[in-house]
């Protein structure tokens, strides 16, 4: 008897892969930069050191790991299921962060975690069966259909009302501007890296879709969605603290793309209304989740800036000897601190 795995099920398993792969790489990454930032410059001074560290590299193909399962999973489930997921990876890096960083996960942050994986379950009960198109003609007429293409224009007609006449004004004192470009072209990257894998799927079963124009197309609107998508992410994080951008992009992004997922490809079609109901709530308690995990983590880094140095660098072992001559003070972790002419203590 063979056991048959619905593509729900499939979707799902590559989605939690990715992000254990992708949380995984936030660590291996970090190590890596610390590591290299004891042989030379650091990458936030300049320096290149980290291109020779093994364990930067390994994280760069954790990572892309993670993005392939991602780009697999889209083809097996709805973005309603697969997006949302994405959350985990934040989990994981967090819980990684704790233990092998030794960077301290506050009683907020293990509330966020809490609430992302409570959410996930949620999402993942409730989540509506993924429907596999036969050919990529029929993703286009889904694509056509005036439920999408409304969406479709309005998304164009926002992001080129944001780059005319709101980025070069705005653009650096409201956070809003590069995000919504950002996370409005994403959702049209999304749904169009689905068609492709759908493409890609039907093509390897033995059914050519190569030779449909409609293939090419959404080849081409991922890659120009796509670029842009990440040119205005990278304009926000080099513009705004990540702490901020993180969360808002997280909530942005992945409202408008399962908006767009559920018009194009009707994600909800055939769906209670008591289901969807707990779709949202669950989506609603992963995006609280996040947001507490970063808050939680701009405390923890806001309250490391308030301690008076050196206190925050490690504990101080003292040298002192009364003398008119300038004292040495013998700090761990390579302080010193010369006083000159202390008098005696009366």
């Amino acid at each position: 008897m063979v056991l048959q795995v619905s593509d729900n099920a499939k979707g799902l398993a590559l989605a939690v892969a990715s992000s254990a792969f992708v949380g995984t790489s936030f660590i291996l990454k970090k190590i890596g930069l610390r590591r290299a930032a004891k042989c030379g410059a650091s990458a936030g001074g300049g320096g290149y050191t980290y291109l020779s560290e093994p364990l930067w590299w390994a994280g760069m193909s954790t990572m892309l790991l993670g993005e392939v399962a991602n780009f697999v999973a889209y083809i097996f489930a709805p973005a309603v299921l697969v997006t949302p997921l994405g959350a985990l990876s934040i989990i994981v890096s967090s819980v990684l962060a704790h233990f092998v960083l030794k960077e301290r996960l506050e009683k907020l942050g293990v509330l966020g975690c809490v609430s992302c994986i409570v959410g996930s379950v949620v999402v993942v009960v409730h989540a509506p069966e993924e429907h596999m198109p036969n050919s990529v003609v029929e993703i286009w007429n889904l694509a056509t259909q005036p439920g999408f293409l409304a969406y479709a224009m309005t998304t164009l007609l926002l992001v080129g009302t944001l780059v005319l006449f709101f980025e070069r004004r705005y653009g650096q004192t409201n956070i809003l501007i590069y995000l919504g470009i950002c996370s409005s072209m994403g959702s049209l990257t999304v749904v169009s890296i689905k068609a492709i894998g759908v493409a890609i799927k039907l093509t390897l079963d033995g059914v050519n879709q190569a030779a449909y124009p409609y293939t090419w197309f959404f080849l081409m609107v991922a890659i120009i969605c796509g670029v842009s998508q990440i040119n205005y992410l990278n304009k926000a994080l080099d513009t705004f603290n990540l702490a901020i951008v993180s969360p808002i992009y997280y909530v942005m992004f992945t409202t408008l793309t399962i908006l767009a997922s559920g018009i194009m490809f009707k994600d909800w079609a055939g769906q209670s209304l008591s289901s969807i109901a707990s779709e949202l709530c669950g989506l609603t308690t992963i995006l609280t989740g996040t947001i507490l995990l970063h808050t939680a983590d701009e405390g923890a880094n806001n309250s490391a800036a308030l301690l008076p140095w050196p206190l925050d660098k490690g504990s101080i072992s003292w040298c002192i000897s009364l003398s008119s001559d300038n004292l040495l003070k013998n700090v761990e972790e390579d302080y010193f601190v010369a006083l000159q002419n202390s008098p005696p203590p009366v």
